[in-house]
C-alpha cells in the first residue's frame, strides 16, 4: 500500500486473524497488535466459560483497539479485532476514521475445524455460531476487502495485500 493505513483484520473466530495479522504486518513493513489483547480480564473469563460477550463489554475493547489505531494514524499498522457488527467498526472508525478493514471470510466447516485444531486459545468452538449469527459482512461504503481463509497463511496473506493495494488504486 502507497500510504500506511491501519488495518483492521476482521471476522468471526477462528478465520485465522492471529495468524494472518501479523504475517500482513510484516508484508506491510509495520507493527501488530493482537486484538485479543485490548479485553479486560473479565472478558476473558466470561468467554473461557462459553458466554459471549454482550455489547456493554464490548465498548472499552473496541475504543482501546480504536485508540491503538488512531495512535497509527499515519504511521500505519495492523491489529485483530472480530468487528462482526457495522456498530462495532463504526464505532473503530470514530476513534480512528482512517482504518480500513480485512475480512476474513470462510465455510464454517473450515472455519470449525481450524477453531479445533487451535491450543491454549480462551474461544471454544460453541461460540462459532453465535460469531456468525452476528456477523455483518463489510458493506459497500466500508473501507475493506474481504478475503477467503482457504489454502496456506502465506496464500491468504498475499491474496490480502494483493486485495489491499487494489483499495489504492
Amino acid at each position: 500500500m502507497s500510504t500506511p493505513h491501519v488495518v483492521v483484520v476482521m471476522g468471526v473466530a477462528g478465520t485465522g486473524k492471529t495468524t494472518i495479522g501479523p504475517l500482513l504486518a510484516a508484508e506491510l513493513g509495520v507493527p501488530y497488535a493482537e486484538g485479543d489483547d485490548f479485553h479486560p480480564a473479565a472478558n476473558i473469563a466470561k468467554m473461557s466459560a462459553g458466554t459471549p460477550l454482550d455489547d456493554s463489554d464490548r465498548w472499552p475493547w473496541l475504543d482501546a483497539i480504536g485508540q491503538w489505531a488512531h495512535g497509527r494514524a499515519e504511521l500505519g499498522g495492523v491489529v485483530s479485532s472480530s468487528a462482526l457488527k457495522r456498530v462495532y467498526r463504526d464505532r473503530l472508525r470514530a476513534e480512528a476514521p482512517g482504518v480500513v478493514f480485512l475480512h476474513l471470510t470462510g465455510d464454517r466447516a473450515l472455519i470449525e475445524e481450524r477453531m479445533a485444531e487451535r491450543k491454549g486459545h480462551f474461544m471454544p468452538t460453541a461460540l462459532l455460531d453465535s460469531q456468525f449469527a452476528t456477523l455483518q459482512p463489510l458493506q459497500d461504503d466500508e473501507a475493506g476487502v474481504a478475503v477467503d481463509v482457504s489454502g496456506t497463511p502465506e496464500e491468504i496473506t498475499q491474496r490480502a495485500v494483493a486485495a489491499l493495494r487494489r483499495l489504492e488504486v
